[in-house]
């Protein structure tokens, strides 16, 4: 590890700890991640970006703050925040370690008991981010209400002012839209993480699995099953057994996982274009 004088002096205004070491983490879509080494010790992580939109990063040291509060029942491990301002956000680092079928049964229990913590409503009092798109979050007195008006049709019509969805593909996600009453079934609440795909699941060499970069909010906890699903996860079908066993899922959830992952899809094809417009068209015509 080197120094990188500009990142190490914004660290240390914030952490009141000099930096003696800095080094570069890829695989940051958004932000820039570097990892610090600390005079006292600590490893960390400090994401930046310049002339982030206003209340980007606090935004999501809130959600990482709210997880957290799960910890205590057993919920999924979520690193410590320990500086948030404007243009950066510093956690405690994460040392990777191996996946494994253990560890993966642990991580969907733990998941489980970080979706039971519940929250106030369908939504959040403050709307969020996800990547850099924002996140509206006004609660909605069901889910099928909240999924239609603050997940799906917002990212459709981003997508169709991108030309990342042609006019049939919107219709057909629209057809399912109107029909979401009879699809989805509600149940209370749960304490989601909003963006759990594979990237953002860490497996610890502290053998267990923590997750970071959440768009949390109050939602249906099959929303967070289907993300883990979209992308590929290993040992997935562990993680999802083990969850199963510690907080059983509805009938037919499984026959579901295609309708949560539109608004996934739709963030997609606003951010990337590509084929994920026609992909969520496709998971929409399922359930046409």
């Amino acid at each position: 590890m080197t120094r990188q004088p500009l990142v190490a002096r914004r660290a240390e205004a914030l952490l009141g700890s000099a930096v003696v070491a800095t080094a570069p983490v890829a695989g940051g879509d958004v932000a820039t991640a570097t990892k610090l080494r600390l005079s006292d010790g600590t490893t960390a992580l400090i994401k930046t970006l310049p002339q982030s939109p206003p209340g980007f990063f606090e935004s999501e040291a809130r959600g990482l703050r709210w997880l957290a509060e799960a910890q205590a029942e057993g919920g999924v491990a979520v690193p410590e925040v320990l500086a948030v301002d404007a243009e950066c956000l510093i956690i405690r680092w994460v040392e990777p370690g191996r996946n494994g079928g253990d560890i993966a049964a642990a991580f969907g229990q733990a998941l489980a008991a970080t979706h039971a913590a519940g929250a106030p409503t369908y939504g959040l009092d403050e709307d969020g981010f996800i990547a850099r798109l924002p996140l509206p979050n006004r609660p909605a007195p069901s889910w099928a209400e909240f999924y239609a008006v603050r997940r799906v049709l917002p990212y459709l019509k981003l997508a169709r002012d991108r030309e990342a969805v042609t006019g049939r593909e919107a219709a057909t996600v629209e057809s399912v839209v109107g029909r979401l009453s009879g699809l989805l079934p509600d149940e209370p609440p749960a304490r989601l993480h909003g963006d759990l795909w594979n990237g953002n699941v860490l497996w610890g060499a502290d053998g267990r699995v923590s997750v970071i970069d959440p768009a949390a909010y109050g939602g249906h906890r099959e929303v967070d099953l289907a993300m883990l699903s979209l992308f590929g996860l290993p040992h997935l079908p562990r993680v999802l057994e083990a969850y199963d066993e510690a907080a059983p899922l509805a009938d037919g959830w499984e026959d579901r996982i295609a309708l949560h992952q539109l608004f996934p899809l739709l963030v997609h094809a606003c951010l990337f274009g590509g084929g994920y417009g026609a992909r969520a068209a496709a998971a929409a015509a399922r359930y046409a």
